[in-house]
């Protein structure tokens, strides 16, 4: 056991810049997407285009062109959370029983999908849970943007997923960062029930 705690001041030590920015910028822009914030996607820009660098690094590739999916989403969060705010309408909503079942298929396959390519054409070391991830934190964040309530839950259920991938790959400020978001997105759940109740 103390050796796993020496391995772990050790690798905090040895965190480069670019990580720490990374998740300094993540959990805040995490923070206040739960807090319906919508300087969340501004601040998400720093954290994705850094860890796109370090992803890459880490032959995590669909986690790195998940980032750039985030980049575009962040730009249309901030467009589209603006434009309901300016408009009045319902700030969240909710996903019937049709649409959880077509997320859930479309999780399984694009992670079958991303998981082939990774596994057939990079090389990748992880390419399935890589794909897996990567699949659920995709819809998640398109969830996010359209301000659908179960967005939370599936980031509760992702973040934890990533939690032993970054331990696994030596990135452990990341995999304390991903723990620090699970709490905040089931926070963020709770908070955002009770504004789509106290609307409704």
């Amino acid at each position: 056991m103390q050796d796993f705690f020496q391995q772990v001041a050790r690798q905090f030590a040895q965190t480069p810049w670019l990580e720490w920015l990374g998740t300094l910028t993540g959990f805040l822009c995490v923070y206040l997407a739960a807090k319906q914030n919508i300087w969340n996607w501004p601040i998400s820009i720093i954290s994705v285009l850094s860890y796109a660098i370090l992803f890459y690094d880490a032959r995590l590739y669909g986690d790195t062109v998940l980032q750039f999916y985030f980049l575009s989403t962040a730009i249309y969060g901030w467009y589209y959370w603006h434009k309901r705010r300016e408009e009045n309408k319902k700030p969240i909503v909710k996903a019937n029983k049709k649409q959880l079942m077509l997320i859930i298929l479309a999780i399984i396959c694009l992670t079958a999908l991303i998981g082939y390519l990774l596994d057939n054409k990079t090389n990748s070391d992880v390419p399935y849970i890589d794909a897996f991830c990567t699949s659920a934190s995709f819809l998640a964040q398109f969830l996010m943007t359209r301000k659908i309530l179960q967005n939370w839950l599936l980031w509760v259920f992702v973040d934890i997923c990533y939690i032993p991938l970054y331990i696994h790959k030596e990135l452990m400020l990341t995999a304390v960062l991903y723990l620090v978001f699970s709490i905040i997105a089931w926070n963020g759940y709770r908070d955002w029930q009770k504004s789509y109740k106290n609307f409704a």
